[in-house]
């Protein structure tokens, strides 16, 4: 039997944090099992900056990294590791949606994992978000945690 391998979607909120224990909950009927964490900074190539915001692009990135470990994916790994599983954190830039599936093709994950609300909220609820496009575009299941 091969081991089974969930990518969930971190982003610091409540709804991620049911993600992650329902990942764990299926994690331990599983078995053998990794989980593979990601929290993606949205980030385009292609918006429209001034010369000045280009020069300090680099350095935002940087922080941005450094900021998604510090507060979301580090702790969520420490915890997840400590009470037994194999777990991956990656931070990522770009598009939600397309990194996750790509994570998932990477590790031939059979499922991912996301909150139903996270961070953004509101406007997401009103204007459609990663989460619709996740489950539009996935190459494999996803399942959406309230």
């Amino acid at each position: 039997m091969s081991k089974t391998t969930y990518v969930v979607g971190l982003d610091g909120s409540d709804a991620g944090e049911r993600a992650l224990a329902f990942a764990k909950e299926r994690a331990k009927a599983a078995g053998d099992c990794t989980i593979v964490l990601c929290y993606v900074i949205e980030w385009s190539p292609f918006s429209f900056q001034t010369p000045e915001e280009n020069e300090q692009r680099h350095k935002r990135r940087e922080e941005e990294i450094s900021m998604a470990h510090n507060r979301v994916l580090d702790p969520a790994v420490k915890t997840t590791t400590d009470e037994g599983f194999t777990v991956i954190g990656v931070v990522k830039h770009g598009d939600v949606a397309e990194i996750l599936d790509n994570l998932a093709k990477e590790h031939g994950a059979a499922q991912i994992i996301v909150g139903r609300v996270g961070a953004r909220g509101l406007k997401e609820r009103v204007f459609g978000g990663v989460t619709g496009r996740l489950v539009a575009s996935a190459s494999i299941p996803v399942t959406i945690i309230p």
